[in-house]
């Protein structure tokens, strides 16, 4: 809240500078998906989430470093750090996610990923499971890329937790390819751990006032080489696990830089 009061211009110019975003973005969902012929394809509402997380990551002024092939279609799994995640792997290829229930009711990203042909897990309820694997393996025999945050919730990145294998059955089912992620923020003024990671019990809108009074936030993406899938979930929960944590000991050694 301190560093809103301190720069309560950069901070109103963005949320109306947010505000124009939202109008624009959702008359481009108009355009790019409900008036082609396919106006439900997955395909066409990755391509516009994309494009409007591009738009949108321009008010933060992000700065992205990736590293390693970008995957295309498949499975791809990553550690969890905010909400700013799913814009950033948007904006670098089309993608559709999984995340949590939760994440529908978020002001302004929560309607991105439903618009986004988001795929939304209950992990109250473990009947869901099952239904949740079909439709993934659906979008993933469409040729799509599915982004997977195993962990199951965020944290301020000091370690990577376990992964939960549940959703990981999907990969023990198809061949379609396989990869793991790093990702990481910077900021030059602040902790990135406490003002750009969204965890604990933080509270959506405050967190993301002071984001936006930051003069800039620092990304790095890791991807890893394409990996071979497994039969057994939790065995491949777990080498996924040591996969991350690998990628980001190569972070740890390579600091962001010469942004």
């Amino acid at each position: 809240m301190r560093n809103i009061l301190r720069r309560p211009l950069r901070v109103s110019g963005r949320l109306s500078w947010l505000a124009g975003e939202i109008v624009l973005v959702a008359t481009a969902f108009v355009f790019q998906v409900l008036l082609r012929s396919k106006g439900s394809s997955l395909n066409a509402r990755a391509r516009w989430l994309q494009g409007g997380c591009r738009r949108v990551l321009r008010i933060f002024r992000t700065q992205v470093r990736v590293e390693g092939p970008i995957p295309r279609s498949g499975l791809l799994v990553s550690n969890h750090l905010s909400y700013l995640d799913i814009l950033v792997f948007s904006s670098l290829t089309p993608s559709i996610f999984v995340a949590k229930r939760d994440v529908r009711s978020w002001p302004v990203f929560g309607w991105f990923a439903r618009l986004g042909g988001t795929l939304f897990a209950d992990r109250e309820r473990r009947t869901q499971v099952g239904p949740l694997t079909q439709e993934i393996q659906s979008v993933l025999n469409d040729g799509a890329l599915v982004i997977l945050f195993p962990e199951g919730t965020s944290s301020d990145g000091r370690t990577v937790l376990p992964f939960k294998s549940a959703l990981l059955e999907a990969a023990t089912k198809c061949s379609h390819p396989l990869a793991a992620c790093f990702i990481e923020y910077q900021l030059d003024d602040g902790d990135a751990g406490e003002e750009v990671c969204y965890w604990k019990d933080m509270t959506f809108g405050p967190h993301l006032l002071n984001l936006l009074s930051k003069k800039q936030v620092a990304v790095s993406v890791r991807f890893s080489q394409p990996l071979a899938g497994g039969a057994d979930r939790k065995e491949l929960a777990q080498r996924l696990h040591a996969e991350v944590v690998r990628l980001k000991g190569n972070a740890s050694a390579n600091p962001l830089q010469n942004r």
